[in-house]
C-alpha cells in the first residue's frame, strides 16, 4: 500500500491522477492522467483508465477493459471481463475526433456483463443488468435487464440483481424482500 491503495509493480499511473483508499490496481494496468477512481475499487489485470475517466467507490472492473475518455462509472459499478466502451460515433484513424468524444454514463450500482460493447452516448441507469455479449445502442433505465445484439430488455432486477415480477405496479424480490414500484418504463425502490 503506498498513499492508501495499491499498485502492482508491472503497472502505469501517470501524474495528476486521484485514487482513493483502499484502491487495488493490478498488473500491466495503465490509469493516464486527469482520471479519478474513488475508494476501495478494484482494476483488474490489463485494464486502462483513459483521461478524464472519472470512477466511484467501489467500482470493479475486471481484466482487459478498457474504459475510455468520456466513461463516468457511478458508486459499486461492476464492468466485466473485456467489455468495451467507445467514445467516437464515426471514427477514422486519419481524422482526429478528440472535441466529438461521446459521454457515456453507467449508473449507480450497474452491471455488465463479460464482452458487453457500449456505443458511446448511451447512458446506462442505475442497479441495470446487462447480460454477456450485450451491445448496447440507446439508454438503459434504472433496474433494466437486458440481453442480446442489439441489447433489448427482458424485464428488471432488484437491486441484488434478482430478476423482478411486477403484479400490477409493485414488485417484492423474492431473495431480498425489497419492495418496487413501476410506473411505464420507471423503476423505484421504494425501500430505499
Amino acid at each position: 500500500m503506498d498513499n492508501g491503495y495499491f499498485v502492482h509493480e508491472s503497472s502505469y499511473v501517470d501524474d495528476n491522477v486521484k485514487i482513493g483508499a483502499g484502491t487495488k490496481i493490478w498488473h500491466f494496468s495503465h490509469v493516464m492522467s486527469n482520471s479519478e477512481m474513488g475508494e476501495k475499487c478494484n482494476i483488474g489485470q490489463n485494464v486502462v483508465v483513459s483521461p478524464g475517466v472519472k470512477l466511484g467507490n467501489g467500482v470493479k472492473i475486471q481484466n482487459n477493459v478498457s474504459v475510455y475518455t468520456g466513461v463516468i462509472c457511478e458508486d459499486d459499478v461492476f464492468l466485466g471481463p473485456s467489455c468495451v466502451f467507445t467514445n467516437v460515433v464515426n471514427p477514422r484513424s486519419f481524422i482526429e475526433r478528440k472535441s466529438e468524444y461521446k459521454e457515456t454514463i453507467i449508473g449507480k450500482g450497474a452491471s455488465i456483463g463479460a464482452n458487453v460493447t457500449i456505443v458511446c452516448g448511451h447512458n446506462i441507469g442505475k442497479y441495470a443488468l446487462i447480460g454477456a455479449g450485450a451491445v448496447v445502442t440507446k439508454d438503459i433505465p434504472d433496474y433494466a435487464l437486458v440481453v442480446g445484439n442489439p441489447a433489448k430488455m427482458l424485464g428488471y432486477v432488484c437491486q441484488c440483481g434478482e430478476r423482478l415480477n411486477f403484479n400490477d405496479e409493485h414488485a417484492t424480490c423474492s431473495a431480498c424482500g425489497k419492495n418496487y414500484d413501476i410506473n411505464g418504463e420507471k423503476v423505484k425502490c421504494i425501500n430505499d
